[in-house]
């Protein structure tokens, strides 16, 4: 016989405000740098491979890392591990923001990632525990993916706006006051909560982890744009071989990091993997288009950040739509793949840019970022719904890996995609620096004599804009397909909540047959 899960009440929802800060500020160091590059490539003069890797670093980290903390909050405890990562992401600010090379830099980026590892999982962990009811837990996550969202789009906005009045630094500071409010209410407001019996920690796991992901990411980010060369076949080789043995590890060791509990619940496999897909789709256009803004349509840095604003108006909306279709009773399995249609569309639109598209960029950001929080927020309910509340972390930082590994994979192949494209389409003539990055060409085309200066400017735009072109073709193909998956896989899968306790909580998983 099951019981109603109690509902949360006034201290909870003020509890998840507050778990909003660091879900804020680590999504917002996702973009926060797309409208500073300008400014960091004059001042660091990074190489075109450098430039990538000061973007992707944080990710990579952040997704090799999320496994082991997810499942250290679980021992340890979901707060604790919150308010130590707060403490770490607040100092790696701070070196960031005073980074006197791109090396330095790339390692700042790095450290943040790990501290952004210990807050991602722990911050949707406790609002599994703290939201026990279905549907006030949808409503906590639709909040969360909105934040998680919105951060993205914050990020730029304000990095738009720093950059503009200071210098490119100040996009790292900002999370220090952020950082500190939180040490200072989260032992308050934040409940406690981990495993009652986690068992020990499986230490050997996690550079199996690491050593799984950052291979496999560094040789299919260079693949694309470097060609089949043997060094990163034998990157993405190493990458599967050790993914292949953490795999072997969870399956055997008698304390795993990531328990195969998990994985029995109908749904839950299905959920991750789909997940990382949407993350792709995500991800991959704002490489292109927050470049795209103020490089190709050459608006400064604060109006490349209003403008952006514009697409984050339909995101307030799709996850709160998408959770009342739900419990209207329209299919799951239907609106995730309906999501991934209209996110292909997205994608489907800008692909017919020029180089003077505003508003069909806008539209195109707009109508794709709907249909990826519309599900993303259903695969996180139906993935917290399935696993037991004892491992909330650990199944928290399954779906988080998949979010950042999808991203950052997105960023690599779709970014290395567009970047073989602009070589491509550069003429032969160009400066070595201008046919690396859009940046380094019109960096050298300032410093040509007219008319060849604005000739150079013209073709680097020119050549962005097919690249942007053909990597949207790419994401809208793989959306588009991820659709048909979708619909069968999660077809007839509802859950039904019991009683959650640390001890004995768990979510029955009711399958097709009603088994």
């Amino acid at each position: 016989m099951t019981t109603n899960p109690p509902r949360a009440g006034r201290r909870e929802w003020t509890a998840l405000a507050v778990l909003m800060l660091p879900l804020l500020l680590v999504s917002m160091d996702v973009s926060v740098l797309y409208f500073a590059i300008p400014a960091i490539s004059a001042d660091l003069e990074p190489t075109g491979t450098q430039q990538l890797w000061i973007f992707d670093i944080y990710a990579f980290v952040l997704a090799g890392l999320l496994m082991t903390m997810g499942s250290l909050g679980d021992r340890i405890g979901r707060r604790r591990l919150l308010l130590i990562g707060a403490a770490a992401f607040g100092a790696a600010s701070l070196v960031a923001a005073y980074a006197n090379s791109a090396e330095t830099l790339i390692a700042a980026r790095a450290v943040l990632g790990i501290g952004g590892a210990t807050l991602m999982p722990s911050t949707m962990a406790l609002v599994r525990t703290m939201f026990t009811d279905p549907g006030q837990r949808a409503k906590a996550i639709g909040l969360w993916s909105g934040v998680m969202t919105a951060g993205i789009a914050l990020g730029s906005v304000m990095s738009g706006v720093l950059v503009e009045y200071f210098w490119w630094g100040s996009v790292f500071l900002v999370n220090l006051p952020a950082m500190a409010l939180l040490l200072v209410l989260g032992p308050v407001l934040l409940p406690e909560s981990k495993s009652p019996h986690p068992g020990r920690f499986d230490l050997p796991s996690v550079p199996l982890s690491m050593a799984a992901v950052l291979p496999l990411v560094y040789g299919l980010k260079e693949i694309p744009s470097e060609g089949w060369h043997v060094r990163y076949v034998m990157s993405v080789t190493v990458g599967l071989l050790f993914g292949a043995l953490f795999v072997h590890r969870q399956r055997t060791t008698a304390s795993p990091l990531i328990s195969p509990v998990l994985f029995r619940g109908h749904g839950f496999t299905p959920a991750v993997v789909l997940n990382l897909v949407s993350a792709f789709g995500m991800m991959g256009s704002s490489y292109f288009t927050t470049q795209y803004i103020q490089s190709v349509l050459d608006k400064s840095a604060l109006e490349a950040a209003l403008w952006a604003l514009l697409p984050s108006v339909p995101i307030g909306f799709a996850a709160p739509l998408a959770m009342r279709l739900v419990q209207r009773g329209v299919e799951r399995a239907y609106v995730v793949a309906g999501g991934f249609v209209v996110a292909a569309c997205g994608y489907a639109l800008l692909a017919l840019a020029d180089t003077g598209s505003l508003w069909l960029v806008l539209a195109a950001c707009g109508v794709m970022a709907a249909g990826i929080v519309a599900v993303m927020s259903q695969l996180t309910d139906l993935a917290l719904g399935t696993a037991p509340v004892e491992k909330a972390g650990t199944a928290s930082s399954l779906m988080e890996t998949g979010t950042e590994f999808g991203g950052a994979l997105s960023m690599a192949v779709l970014g290395s995609i567009g970047t073989a494209v602009y070589h491509h389409a550069m003429p032969a003539s160009a400066p070595d620096a201008a046919r690396e990055t859009l940046g380094g060409a019109l960096a050298v085309a300032g410093q040509l004599p007219q008319p060849a200066g604005q000739a150079l400017a013209t073709a680097a735009r020119e050549a962005f804009t097919s690249g942007m072109r053909g990597a949207a073709i790419a994401g809208a193909v793989l959306l588009l397909a991820a659709a048909v998956p979708a619909a069968r896989a999660l077809r007839g899968i509802r859950v039904r909540e019991a009683a959650d306790t640390e001890n004995a909580g768990r979510a029955d998983v009711v399958s097709p047959s009603g088994v």
